[in-house]
């Protein structure tokens, strides 16, 4: 028996009207729709006016709904993965079945469609390049800050997920250990009361304490900005290892490794030790 096709369908982050038409065909077409929340999927189907019968899926039920997604794929049924809102896989459970039906060889389509944190960072006016997305930061602050310690340096600009229960304290911690950097939060994204506020992360932390900010929520910060390289005395470190007993040949190769200072540089500048 030919096993069926896993479909990867986004669904929209607020308005309904951002579904593409080739996912709402998937939807129809399908056999079963596997889905993180039903109730929600419910409403995007009644709006739609698909039936098609659903199963949960969420983190909770991973470890014995996935085999049993992957035995109706392997007995030919197909099946549209979706989340409560954006792209099956990120910060979701969808990336175990994903990785469950590679393992099996089941067919893998993914459609194209919303995604909040891109979203995000293109209307955040930060560089969009090179960027690494970090979705939720640790509950707990502790552990919060040990994470940003590990990404204190990144220098490719960083997207977050963040609810709006624990903003307040996690702008605090991302100042505290980042430094104050230009950022932009962005909350209800497509929605009627969307809003993106940019500025730098005190700005941020200050209005988020001012008010009650709600919705789900998508945070920029700038990246890590480049060390400006220390200014290096050749002549005087040269003198320095040639005093140390080293033959001027020897403190040029040393010197080129230690600072990285380019050879030739080193070079001219030893010609006119004393």
């Amino acid at each position: 028996m030919e096993a069926g096709t896993l479909y990867i369908c986004p669904t929209p982050i607020g308005n309904l009207d951002d579904i593409t038409l080739r996912v709402l065909n998937i939807l129809k077409e399908v056999d079963l729709i596997a889905a993180e929340d039903t109730r929600h999927t419910l409403r995007l189907l009644n709006h739609f006016q698909i039936k098609k019968p659903m199963t949960s899926y969420h983190e909770h039920n991973i470890r014995e709904k996935g085999p049993y997604l992957i035995q109706q794929l392997l007995e030919g049924k197909s099946i549209a993965l979706v989340s409560d809102a954006g792209m099956p896989g990120i910060s979701d459970p969808g990336q175990d079945l994903i990785r469950l039906a590679i393992e099996e060889g089941i067919e893998l389509v993914g459609l194209p469609g919303p995604s909040a944190a891109l979203l995000a960072l293109v209307i955040s006016g930060l560089p969009t390049e090179k960027f690494a997305f970090e979705g939720f930061l640790p509950s707990k602050s502790t552990d919060r800050k040990k994470a940003l310690e590990g990404i204190r340096d990144e220098r490719r600009t960083l997207i977050f997920y963040e609810s709006p229960h624990r903003i307040t304290s996690s702008l605090q911690d991302i100042l505290d250990i980042l430094g104050d950097r230009q950022a932009s939060l962005s909350r209800e994204l497509t929605k009627h009361y969307e809003e993106t506020i940019r500025g730098g992360l005190s700005e941020l932390l200050s209005i988020s304490q001012d008010r009650n900010l709600k919705g789900e929520m998508v945070l920029v910060v700038s990246g890590a900005e480049e060390a400006e390289p220390e200014e290096v005395d050749i002549k005087n470190e040269l003198r320095k290892l040639v005093e140390g007993g080293m033959s001027r040949k020897e403190a040029v190769k040393e010197l080129v490794r230690v600072r990285g200072v380019p050879r030739n540089q080193v070079y001219q500048e030893s010609l006119d030790l004393d």
